[in-house]
């Protein structure tokens, strides 16, 4: 096990108070990371979308797990605080072959959602419990104290599906989820795209386990979701696209303050 990768594992548990959220600017390279730690962030969180686009991939799977870890792997070596690796889904990695892989990868904690990206769809809450407790089994089996974040899909999806249904309809499903996914060992839950505040309200009263929510535009402030109980706040791909957004327009500029100039 790396150095010092015991207490990062343990400081990034600890983090986690409903009420006082760890709040999770996501980075995509080691550059990135060593801003969000520069910042004063006391965790690095990486986003799946942001490495593989760095890396020339679509996000949701499309880039190798190994590429997707080694990258991981760089960020780790590259900071001094604890990171937390968005894993998506696994990758279709054994539990045991993938707790090594984040172990040796230096990551004190994981994301893994419960969607299955070949098929298209949710999988079955209760077969997933089951990966995510292979994946705990494994991680206790090794004295590795990984901390698993386990991401409820149900709101994303029917968001992507273009749905209209009222969130809180949805809650009974995502915590249903949720709590089987605490009851397999792992650490938080993270109901992305969740943002209706009577939806969020009802999932973090019923969550038996800290719960981690998406900052988006239309989900409520930091201090409100404090308010609500949450553990964790995290920004996903949303400051990547920011950046990416910013250096566009700032390409554009340059390209028009050079029309006509040669670029050589």
């Amino acid at each position: 096990m790396q150095n010092g990768l015991p207490k990062r594992c343990e400081a990034l548990r600890s983090l986690h108070r409903p009420g006082d959220p760890l709040v999770v600017p996501n980075a995509w390279d080691v550059a990135s990371a060593r801003a969000v730690e520069a910042a004063g962030f006391p965790v690095v969180a990486t986003t799946s979308g942001g490495v593989a686009a760095a890396l020339g991939y679509e996000d949701h799977e499309h880039a190798p797990g190994d590429t997707m870890l080694a990258a991981a792997a760089r960020i780790s070596r590259g900071v001094d605080v604890p990171v937390t690796v968005d894993a998506e889904a696994g990758y279709g990695m054994d539990p045991t072959d993938l707790v090594a892989a984040l172990q040796d990868a230096g990551a004190a904690g994981c994301n893994l959602e419960d969607t299955d990206h070949a098929a298209g769809k949710l999988r079955d809450p209760e077969s997933h419990a089951a990966w995510l407790r292979a994946v705990r089994e494994a991680a206790s089996a090794s004295g590795y104290g990984l901390v698993i974040n386990a991401r409820v899909d149900v709101f994303l999806t029917a968001l992507i599906a273009g749905s209209d249904t009222p969130q809180r309809e949805l809650v009974p499903d995502a915590l249903h989820r949720a709590r089987t996914y605490l009851d397999a060992g792992v650490d938080c839950v993270f109901p992305i795209a969740l943002w209706e505040v009577d939806a969020l309200r009802e999932f973090v009263a019923g969550s038996p386990g800290p719960v981690n929510i998406l900052e988006t535009p239309r989900a409520p402030a930091i201090e409100a979701l404090a308010d609500l109980g949450v553990a964790r706040v995290s920004y996903g791909s949303l400051v990547h696209r920011d950046v990416m957004d910013q250096f566009t327009r700032a390409l554009g500029s340059i390209a028009s303050e050079t029309k006509g100039v040669d670029p050589r």
